[in-house]
């Protein structure tokens, strides 16, 4: 069964047009004039039930205006969309029950009063019982190491803390989606690979289906099998995030550090035959790079084995520029072109 089905999907808004100066400004007041722009283009997409998707793109993408769409905050100008069967918009009271939701930049704890006080409102909006909450409440403060910060009032808690309780808040009612938008951000390395790591343990455990929205291409390495990438609006590739990589990363490089000076005629002596480039960056130590057409340890076995190698290390093409490749170009067949013709 689907989770998400999202088909031909649009979203119009209305903007008011903002004359110049003082005169236009003194006009807007009696008469207003606006325009339409387009955030969402017709896109079509389906999340299974259990996997994990990274929903990623620039500022004005599209991705918050979609999310909103998909939790039924907002109506869509044109298009289907079905979450755990239910239309968002239409299905409201029923369908909040199997989603739960998280935003970054947004809070929905109540600022001065204790984290639990917050949680046992969320229990009675979400009209779960007593017994569930307690056994769910329990498991996740656990899991999530929140026992001393139940009682403080979550201005007083870091980012990382209040995340970490946003989270809880989000799970209480034991929702079989989450959507997560921008969930780290602002956060440090140790209380995000703290929050990834939970996240891929309860997808595991449970089963949870996860949309996550965020900028940390880290966040998507760490989490996701498969990646929809937005562009003004529009889908520029939906596919597995291997198959991203593999596709259209350069390559990568390995760097040698030589136990005496190697002369670059040996080093290419050495890949002969191999479609493989040698970069010499002083006497003892060389980087080769190797397209993704040619194995590495293929490459690796005939350095090794003529060579006196005292160190090496191995550098892949980060998520980071691929991506931003990819939307320099427009797309993903556009960047994979770009790639062919450079390598020809």
């Amino acid at each position: 069964m689907l989770a998400i089905d999202v088909k031909d999907l649009r979203k119009d808004f209305r903007v008011q047009k903002n004359r110049e100066g003082l005169s236009g400004a003194f006009k807007d007041l009696f008469k207003r004039e606006y325009r339409e722009v387009r955030a969402v283009k017709d896109i079509s997409f389906q999340i299974p039930q259990g996997e994990i998707c990274g929903y990623i793109g620039e500022n004005g993408a599209g991705k918050s205006t979609t999310i909103k769409m998909l939790t039924g905050i907002l109506v869509p100008t044109a298009g289907q969309l079905k979450v755990n069967g239910f239309v968002p918009f239409k299905d409201r009271e029923k369908f909040v029950n199997g989603i739960g939701v998280v935003f970054g930049q947004r809070s929905q704890l109540w600022w001065d009063i204790g984290v639990i006080e917050s949680f046992q409102l969320l229990r009675k909006v979400y009209r779960v019982s007593e017994q569930d909450f307690r056994k769910r409440l329990d498991n996740l403060v656990e899991r999530l190491q929140l026992g001393d910060l139940l009682n403080r009032p979550v201005r007083k808690l870091s980012l990382g803390q209040r995340m970490r309780c946003e989270l809880v808040a989000s799970l209480l009612h034991n929702p079989s989606i989450l959507f997560l938008d921008e969930p780290t951000i602002g956060l440090d390395i140790v209380v995000k690979t703290e929050i990834r790591d939970f996240l891929m343990q309860m997808n595991r455990e449970e089963g949870t289906t996860i949309l996550l929205t965020t900028h940390d291409l880290q966040d998507i390495e760490a989490l996701c099998s498969r990646v929809i990438m937005l562009d003004d609006g529009r889908i520029i590739y939906d596919g597995g995030l291997e198959e991203l990589k593999t596709k259209w990363s350069k390559g990568r490089e390995i760097q040698f550090q030589f136990g005496a000076h190697t002369s670059i005629g040996k080093l290419k002596a050495l890949t002969e035959g191999l479609d493989v480039a040698w970069t010499v960056e002083n006497e003892v130590t060389a980087k080769l790079f190797v397209p993704h057409a040619v194995s590495v340890s293929d490459a690796m076995a005939r350095v090794v084995g003529g060579a006196d190698i005292r160190d090496i290390k191995i550098f892949e093409t980060n998520t980071d520029e691929i991506v931003r490749a990819i939307y320099q170009s427009g797309s993903a067949e556009a960047a994979a072109a770009k790639k062919e013709i450079a390598s020809s």
